[in-house]
């Protein structure tokens, strides 16, 4: 079982070092959350059962490629993680070119969490359809695989349009792994075809294995052998605590294990010393 930890719900200026104290501490990975913008008059939620978005238009984000870049600076074992990246909003040019910059400067260990983003106003604001945002995710994460992997590509499709071109350099990792986000049919399929990794948003941990078995059962049909990583959000305080997510077919717990920024730096260290440092 991996744990990573999340930098979300702490004050951005202690990212730098929750990175640090996470490389130090033992933690698999860090993650941080990801919005191109959420405008004011933004509407609907990605967790079920509410009504309102759970950001403010005015909640500081970050760049979320340069910021793994800095922390990938400020470490030197730990994954980089989004949780999760809005590939559609982006060209694909844009997003490869992100990503492998990241992967190329850490040494491979980006961890690239991709979504369809739930934010319609989000779409609005750039000028796309949102309707059609699983094609064009689709479509996006066909384009970066082949530009992170083959030598020259072209394209015609139907977002997205270009002659041949080459792209350098290309990342460590080939391709780089993209954690599918999502709970639908479509992030289902996602994670079965491509994904290196599934992160579900709204399953309950008895959900759970009904969709991973579905995900194994498609991956099998196209004939994949890799393995298919789980990541989950989860509370966590004792080692004993991951026999449940464990038993639900989950591989990665993302912990938060503060409630209050000014309580972060400590709360990472010392469950690094009273829970990771008993799984070794």
């Amino acid at each position: 079982m991996d744990i990573g930890l999340t930098l979300s719900n702490a004050h951005l200026s202690l990212w730098p070092e929750l990175a640090r104290r996470a490389d130090a501490a033992g933690f698999e990975s860090v993650w941080i959350p990801e919005h191109l913008v959420v405008p004011v008059a933004s509407t609907g939620s990605p967790v079920h059962g509410n009504e309102h978005p759970p950001v403010p238009s005015n909640i500081p984000i970050l760049d979320p490629m340069s910021t793994l870049a800095h922390l990938a600076a400020l470490t030197t074992r730990v994954k980089l993680g989004t949780q999760v990246y809005n590939i559609g909003l982006r060209h694909p040019f844009v997003t490869a070119r992100g990503a492998a910059t990241v992967d190329i400067l850490s040494g491979g260990r980006l961890l690239l969490g991709v979504g369809a983003s739930w934010l319609r106003a989000e779409w609005d604001a750039v000028g796309l359809d949102f309707a059609t945002r699983g094609a064009r995710v689709d479509e996006a994460i066909e384009v970066c695989r082949r530009l992170w992997t083959e030598e020259e590509i072209e394209h015609h499709g139907r977002f997205f349009d270009f002659g041949r071109t080459a792209f350098e350099p290309k990342p460590v990792q080939q391709p780089i792994a993209m954690h599918i986000g999502g709970d639908g049919p479509a992030a289902i399929r996602r994670a079965a075809t491509v994904g290196a990794g599934w992160i579900p948003m709204n399953h309950s941990l008895e959900e759970l294995p009904a969709s991973i078995e579905l995900i194994h059962e498609m991956a099998a049909e196209r004939g994949r052998t890799t393995p298919i990583e789980v990541t989950v959000v989860g509370s966590v305080s004792t080692p004993g605590e991951l026999e449940r997510y464990a038993e639900a077919g989950v591989t990665r717990v993302v912990v938060r294990p503060w409630t209050r920024s000014r309580e972060a730096l400590d709360a990472v260290s010392r469950f690094g010393d009273e829970v990771l440092s008993t799984l070794a």
